[in-house]
Protein backbone atom coordinates (compact mmCIF):
# COMPACT_ATOMS: atom_id res chain seq x y z
CA UNK A 1 0.00 0.00 0.00
CA UNK A 2 1.25 3.58 -0.76
CA UNK A 3 1.79 5.92 1.78
CA UNK A 4 -0.71 8.30 0.81
CA UNK A 5 -2.80 4.93 0.69
CA UNK A 6 -2.02 4.67 3.84
CA UNK A 7 -2.79 8.05 5.14
CA UNK A 8 -5.91 8.11 3.87
CA UNK A 9 -7.30 4.90 5.50
CA UNK A 10 -5.64 5.83 8.76
CA UNK A 11 -8.04 9.55 8.67
CA UNK A 12 -10.86 7.13 7.65
CA UNK A 13 -10.38 4.72 11.11
CA UNK A 14 -9.81 8.00 13.30
CA UNK A 15 -12.94 9.97 11.95
CA UNK A 16 -15.02 6.80 11.94
CA UNK A 17 -15.17 6.44 15.73
CA UNK A 18 -17.97 7.13 17.97
CA UNK A 19 -19.56 7.18 21.21
CA UNK A 20 -21.64 4.69 21.73
CA UNK A 21 -24.64 6.46 24.33
CA UNK A 22 -28.04 4.88 25.00
CA UNK A 23 -27.88 2.44 22.44
CA UNK A 24 -26.70 4.85 19.67
CA UNK A 25 -23.73 5.26 17.86
CA UNK A 26 -22.38 8.95 17.52
CA UNK A 27 -19.40 10.04 15.71
CA UNK A 28 -16.85 12.05 17.99
CA UNK A 29 -15.88 14.66 14.89
CA UNK A 30 -18.48 16.39 13.42
CA UNK A 31 -18.45 19.18 10.42
CA UNK A 32 -19.25 22.58 11.75
CA UNK A 33 -21.36 24.57 9.64
CA UNK A 34 -20.75 28.25 10.82
CA UNK A 35 -18.57 29.22 7.39
CA UNK A 36 -21.46 27.74 5.75
CA UNK A 37 -24.12 30.19 7.58
CA UNK A 38 -21.44 33.32 7.47
CA UNK A 39 -22.06 33.88 11.04
CA UNK A 40 -21.06 37.45 12.69
CA UNK A 41 -18.01 36.29 14.68
CA UNK A 42 -15.87 36.03 11.74
CA UNK A 43 -14.95 39.69 11.17
CA UNK A 44 -14.06 40.46 7.41
CA UNK A 45 -14.51 36.73 6.27
CA UNK A 46 -17.95 36.83 7.08
CA UNK A 47 -18.60 38.91 3.87
CA UNK A 48 -16.33 36.20 1.73
CA UNK A 49 -18.44 33.23 3.39
CA UNK A 50 -21.60 35.25 2.12
CA UNK A 51 -20.16 35.33 -1.74
CA UNK A 52 -18.51 31.64 -1.30
CA UNK A 53 -21.06 29.67 0.64
CA UNK A 54 -24.06 31.51 2.43
CA UNK A 55 -25.24 32.75 -0.97
CA UNK A 56 -24.26 29.15 -2.75
CA UNK A 57 -25.97 26.04 -1.24
CA UNK A 58 -24.01 24.01 -4.15
CA UNK A 59 -20.85 25.05 -2.55
CA UNK A 60 -21.64 24.17 0.77
CA UNK A 61 -22.80 20.70 -0.81
CA UNK A 62 -19.55 20.20 -2.43
CA UNK A 63 -17.65 20.99 0.83
CA UNK A 64 -19.96 18.48 3.42
CA UNK A 65 -19.45 16.04 0.28
CA UNK A 66 -15.60 16.03 0.40
CA UNK A 67 -15.80 16.12 4.30
CA UNK A 68 -17.91 12.64 3.95
CA UNK A 69 -15.03 11.56 1.66
CA UNK A 70 -12.20 12.53 3.92
CA UNK A 71 -13.99 9.96 6.51
CA UNK A 72 -16.44 12.41 8.33
CA UNK A 73 -19.32 10.97 9.41
CA UNK A 74 -21.48 13.88 11.34
CA UNK A 75 -22.63 17.18 10.68
CA UNK A 76 -23.65 19.84 13.29
CA UNK A 77 -27.12 20.92 11.74
CA UNK A 78 -29.29 23.99 12.21
CA UNK A 79 -32.22 25.02 10.37
CA UNK A 80 -30.75 27.47 8.27
CA UNK A 81 -32.73 27.30 4.61
CA UNK A 82 -29.59 27.52 2.91
CA UNK A 83 -27.58 25.29 4.76
CA UNK A 84 -30.68 22.66 4.68
CA UNK A 85 -30.92 23.08 1.08
CA UNK A 86 -27.06 22.77 0.64
CA UNK A 87 -26.81 19.23 3.22
CA UNK A 88 -29.75 18.14 1.10
CA UNK A 89 -27.68 18.41 -2.38
CA UNK A 90 -25.07 16.59 -0.74
CA UNK A 91 -27.42 13.81 0.64
CA UNK A 92 -28.74 13.88 -3.18
CA UNK A 93 -24.91 13.11 -4.01
CA UNK A 94 -24.43 10.46 -1.78
CA UNK A 95 -23.67 11.56 1.48
CA UNK A 96 -24.91 9.72 4.45
CA UNK A 97 -23.82 11.45 7.69
CA UNK A 98 -25.21 11.55 11.28
CA UNK A 99 -27.27 14.90 12.43
CA UNK A 100 -26.55 15.98 15.18
CA UNK A 101 -29.05 19.36 15.68
CA UNK A 102 -29.37 22.27 17.00
CA UNK A 103 -32.74 23.80 17.76
CA UNK A 104 -33.42 27.93 18.51
CA UNK A 105 -31.04 29.01 16.51
CA UNK A 106 -31.94 32.33 15.44
CA UNK A 107 -29.85 35.41 13.41
CA UNK A 108 -28.29 37.19 16.49
CA UNK A 109 -25.57 40.09 17.30
CA UNK A 110 -22.44 37.83 19.28
CA UNK A 111 -21.19 40.89 20.77
CA UNK A 112 -24.17 42.83 21.99
CA UNK A 113 -26.90 38.88 22.47
CA UNK A 114 -30.62 39.95 22.90
CA UNK A 115 -31.29 36.94 25.20
CA UNK A 116 -34.99 37.91 25.67
CA UNK A 117 -35.23 38.15 21.75
CA UNK A 118 -33.21 34.67 21.32
CA UNK A 119 -36.38 33.11 23.56
CA UNK A 120 -39.08 33.84 21.07
CA UNK A 121 -37.25 31.03 18.61
CA UNK A 122 -39.62 28.61 16.95
CA UNK A 123 -37.70 25.87 18.36
CA UNK A 124 -40.84 23.80 18.29
CA UNK A 125 -40.38 24.19 14.35
CA UNK A 126 -37.24 23.53 14.31
CA UNK A 127 -37.27 19.93 15.81
CA UNK A 128 -40.24 19.19 13.44
CA UNK A 129 -37.80 20.14 10.67
CA UNK A 130 -35.01 18.17 11.71
CA UNK A 131 -36.41 15.33 12.72
CA UNK A 132 -36.68 14.78 9.10
CA UNK A 133 -33.40 13.72 9.18
CA UNK A 134 -33.65 11.49 12.50
CA UNK A 135 -30.76 13.38 14.54
CA UNK A 136 -29.63 11.67 17.06
CA UNK A 137 -28.82 14.74 19.43
CA UNK A 138 -30.69 18.07 19.59
CA UNK A 139 -29.10 20.86 21.38
CA UNK A 140 -30.21 23.95 22.32
CA UNK A 141 -28.71 27.07 20.77
CA UNK A 142 -25.90 29.28 23.28
CA UNK A 143 -28.38 32.40 23.19
CA UNK A 144 -31.18 30.57 24.61
CA UNK A 145 -29.26 28.43 27.11
CA UNK A 146 -27.35 31.46 28.41
CA UNK A 147 -30.33 33.18 29.22
CA UNK A 148 -30.86 31.02 32.34
CA UNK A 149 -34.75 30.91 31.63
CA UNK A 150 -34.90 27.37 33.55
CA UNK A 151 -38.44 26.73 33.10
CA UNK A 152 -37.84 27.28 29.12
CA UNK A 153 -35.13 25.31 28.97
CA UNK A 154 -36.99 22.22 31.18
CA UNK A 155 -39.71 22.64 28.71
CA UNK A 156 -37.26 22.62 25.74
CA UNK A 157 -35.32 19.48 26.95
CA UNK A 158 -38.35 17.45 28.14
CA UNK A 159 -40.00 18.07 24.00
CA UNK A 160 -36.60 16.52 23.13
CA UNK A 161 -36.71 13.67 25.41
CA UNK A 162 -40.02 12.84 24.43
CA UNK A 163 -39.33 13.03 21.07
CA UNK A 164 -36.91 10.44 20.77
CA UNK A 165 -33.75 12.78 20.90
CA UNK A 166 -30.76 12.97 23.22
CA UNK A 167 -31.40 16.48 24.74
CA UNK A 168 -27.86 18.92 24.83
CA UNK A 169 -27.10 22.55 25.06
CA UNK A 170 -24.93 24.66 23.89
CA UNK A 171 -23.30 27.37 25.51
CA UNK A 172 -20.96 30.85 25.02
CA UNK A 173 -19.85 31.13 28.62
CA UNK A 174 -18.10 28.16 29.50
CA UNK A 175 -17.25 29.19 32.98
CA UNK A 176 -20.49 31.19 33.96
CA UNK A 177 -22.86 28.62 32.63
CA UNK A 178 -21.46 25.66 33.72
CA UNK A 179 -21.18 27.26 37.29
CA UNK A 180 -24.98 27.83 36.79
CA UNK A 181 -25.76 24.89 35.44
CA UNK A 182 -24.47 22.96 38.66
CA UNK A 183 -26.75 24.28 40.76
CA UNK A 184 -29.68 24.60 38.51
CA UNK A 185 -32.60 22.31 38.48
CA UNK A 186 -32.04 20.94 34.70
CA UNK A 187 -29.21 19.66 36.05
CA UNK A 188 -30.46 15.64 35.66
CA UNK A 189 -32.36 16.90 32.23
CA UNK A 190 -29.31 16.79 29.49
CA UNK A 191 -26.82 14.67 28.53
CA UNK A 192 -24.39 16.59 26.12
CA UNK A 193 -23.09 20.02 26.60
CA UNK A 194 -21.29 21.71 23.71
CA UNK A 195 -18.76 24.46 24.72
CA UNK A 196 -16.42 26.99 23.73
CA UNK A 197 -13.02 25.83 24.10
CA UNK A 198 -9.73 26.78 22.24
CA UNK A 199 -6.09 27.46 23.55
CA UNK A 200 -6.41 31.45 22.84
CA UNK A 201 -9.79 31.42 25.35
CA UNK A 202 -10.91 33.16 22.07
CA UNK A 203 -14.93 33.75 22.13
CA UNK A 204 -14.69 32.31 25.84
CA UNK A 205 -15.72 34.09 28.76
CA UNK A 206 -12.33 34.63 30.49
CA UNK A 207 -9.41 37.14 30.66
CA UNK A 208 -6.66 34.65 30.16
CA UNK A 209 -6.61 30.81 29.40
CA UNK A 210 -3.37 30.08 31.02
CA UNK A 211 -2.84 26.99 32.95
CA UNK A 212 -4.92 27.84 36.55
CA UNK A 213 -7.97 28.87 34.00
CA UNK A 214 -7.64 25.59 31.93
CA UNK A 215 -7.69 23.48 35.50
CA UNK A 216 -10.53 25.31 36.40
CA UNK A 217 -12.51 24.84 33.49
CA UNK A 218 -11.91 21.39 33.87
CA UNK A 219 -12.78 20.86 37.24
CA UNK A 220 -16.30 22.33 36.37
CA UNK A 221 -16.76 20.48 33.20
CA UNK A 222 -16.15 17.25 34.73
CA UNK A 223 -18.12 17.81 37.56
CA UNK A 224 -21.37 17.65 35.64
CA UNK A 225 -20.69 14.62 34.26
CA UNK A 226 -21.82 14.77 30.63
CA UNK A 227 -20.85 14.34 27.37
CA UNK A 228 -18.82 17.29 26.22
CA UNK A 229 -18.88 18.16 22.81
CA UNK A 230 -15.73 21.47 21.99
CA UNK A 231 -16.51 24.15 19.39
CA UNK A 232 -14.28 27.03 18.31
CA UNK A 233 -11.40 24.77 18.54
CA UNK A 234 -9.94 27.19 15.77
CA UNK A 235 -10.43 30.19 17.33
CA UNK A 236 -12.75 30.96 14.11
CA UNK A 237 -9.62 30.51 12.23
CA UNK A 238 -7.21 32.61 14.01
CA UNK A 239 -5.75 29.34 15.42
CA UNK A 240 -3.52 27.45 13.02
CA UNK A 241 -5.03 23.93 12.77
CA UNK A 242 -2.35 22.06 13.73
CA UNK A 243 -1.45 24.09 17.19
CA UNK A 244 -5.51 23.73 18.02
CA UNK A 245 -5.21 20.01 17.30
CA UNK A 246 -2.25 19.23 19.36
CA UNK A 247 -4.05 21.20 22.45
CA UNK A 248 -7.28 19.71 21.78
CA UNK A 249 -5.39 16.69 23.18
CA UNK A 250 -4.45 18.43 25.90
CA UNK A 251 -7.87 18.75 27.61
CA UNK A 252 -9.43 15.59 29.74
CA UNK A 253 -12.83 16.27 29.09
CA UNK A 254 -13.52 15.93 25.64
CA UNK A 255 -16.23 13.16 24.21
CA UNK A 256 -16.26 15.44 20.84
CA UNK A 257 -15.91 18.19 18.30
CA UNK A 258 -17.00 20.09 15.62
CA UNK A 259 -14.82 21.94 13.26
CA UNK A 260 -16.09 23.93 10.97
CA UNK A 261 -14.20 24.33 7.19
CA UNK A 262 -14.85 26.84 4.30
CA UNK A 263 -13.23 24.70 1.09
CA UNK A 264 -12.67 21.93 -0.24
CA UNK A 265 -9.08 22.16 0.04
CA UNK A 266 -9.09 23.50 3.70
CA UNK A 267 -11.08 20.32 4.19
CA UNK A 268 -8.52 18.14 3.11
CA UNK A 269 -5.62 20.12 5.14
CA UNK A 270 -7.60 20.07 8.43
CA UNK A 271 -8.77 16.74 8.63
CA UNK A 272 -6.10 14.98 7.49
CA UNK A 273 -4.10 17.11 10.67
CA UNK A 274 -6.38 14.94 13.06
CA UNK A 275 -4.10 11.94 12.37
CA UNK A 276 -1.33 14.14 14.74
CA UNK A 277 -4.53 13.31 17.70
Amino acid sequence: MKTNQILKYQVIIILQEYINFKNKKIPKILLGTAPFTAESYFGHRTRLYELDLYNSPENIAKVIKKSFELGLKGINLNTNKTLIKGFEIAVSQGVEMDVIGIVGKINMNYRFPDMEEAKKADWRKDIETLSKYNPSILFIDEFIVDSYDWDLLEEILITIKNKGYIPGLITSFPFKTTEKLLKSPILDLFNFYMVPVNKLGYMMDTGSFLEEDRRKLSNLINKLNKKIAINKILATGIQMPEEAFNFLKTLDYVDMVTIGVSSEKEAEEDFKLLLKM
